[in-house]
C-alpha cells in the first residue's frame, strides 16, 4: 500500500481503498459473494493472481475475515467492512448521477449477467424449474448466449445451454440490455422500441419485468438536464 504521509483519516483510508480494483471487490463482498470463484464472476477482468493479492491485503487490514472449511475457503466482511456499505452505496449513487454515459468500455456481458442472476425476485417467479435464455447478438464471440436456470437447488448462471427448454428468451444488445438492467430505459420501452426482444407465452411477457428486480443503483434519480455535469468528465 502507498502512503500519502498525512494525517487526514481520508488519506489513511484511500491508502487501502484506493488500490484499484480493491472497492469492487468489497462492493462483490456486499452483494454477497463469498467464494473465490464468485468473486472471479463478479470481477471478470481482474487476474486470480491480483484478485489473491487483494484478498490477503483486506485480510491483513482487518477488512475480511478468510475461512477454511469443508476443503473449501470462505470470505467474509468484518464490521470493519461492513462500514465500508455506506461508502461504496454513495459511490455508487453518485457514479449513477454524474458519470458520463456508459462507453463501449463498459460493456461486459460476463458481469451484467452474473449480476442479473443475483439480483431475480425469488418470490416471485413460478414453482418449479424457470430457465432464461439470453443472446447478445453484439457481444464477442463465447459471451453471447446465456442461460438462468432456477429450480429448487438455487440459481445458476450457465455459459452453455443447459438441456432444458428456455421459459423466455430475451435477444438484445449488450448496450440496450445493460440500460435497462441500470435503470435508463424501462422494459416496457425497450420492448415497445424493439430493442429488447422477449419470447416467452404472454402470461410470462407480462411477469418477467417482476422476476427481474434490476441493479441496485437503477431507481437513483438522475440530475436534471440542467445541472452541470462535474468540470472535466468525458466519455
Amino acid at each position: 500500500m502507498g502512503n500519502y504521509g498525512q494525517f487526514c483519516p481520508v488519506a489513511r483510508a484511500m491508502e487501502l481503498l484506493d488500490e484499484r480494483w480493491t472497492l469492487l471487490v468489497i462492493r462483490e463482498l456486499l452483494c454477497g459473494s463469498r467464494h473465490f470463484n464468485e468473486l472471479r464472476r463478479g470481477v471478470p477482468r481482474m487476474s486470480p493472481a491480483l484478485l489473491s493479492k487483494r484478498l490477503r491485503t483486506l485480510v491483513q487490514a482487518g477488512v475480511i475475515e478468510r475461512h477454511e472449511g469443508d476443503d473449501r475457503v470462505t470470505y467474509q466482511l468484518t464490521s470493519a467492512g461492513e462500514e465500508l456499505r455506506g461508502v461504496v452505496e454513495s459511490l455508487g449513487t453518485w457514479g449513477v448521477r454524474w458519470m458520463p454515459e456508459l462507453g463501449d468500455e463498459d460493456l461486459d456481458p460476463h458481469l451484467l449477467l452474473w449480476d442479473i442472476h443475483r439480483n431475480l425476485d425469488l418470490d416471485a417467479m413460478p414453482e418449479g424449474r424457470t430457465v432464461l435464455a439470453f443472446h447478445l447478438f453484439d457481444a464477442r464471440q463465447g459471451a453471447r448466449d446465456w442461460w438462468i436456470v432456477v429450480s429448487e437447488d438455487g440459481v445458476d448462471l450457465c455459459d452453455f445451454d443447459p438441456g432444458h427448454e428456455p421459459t423466455a428468451r430475451i435477444e438484445a444488445s449488450l448496450r440496450e440490455l445493460t440500460r435497462v438492467w441500470v435503470g435508463e430505459v424501462g422494459w416496457d420501452e425497450a420492448l415497445r422500441a424493439g430493442e429488447v426482444q422477449l419470447q416467452a407465452p404472454a402470461a410470462i411477457r407480462r411477469q418477467l419485468p417482476a422476476w427481474l428486480k434490476l441493479s441496485a443503483f437503477a431507481s437513483v434519480p438522475r440530475p436534471s438536464p440542467r445541472e452541470p455535469a462535474p468540470v472535466g468528465a468525458g466519455g
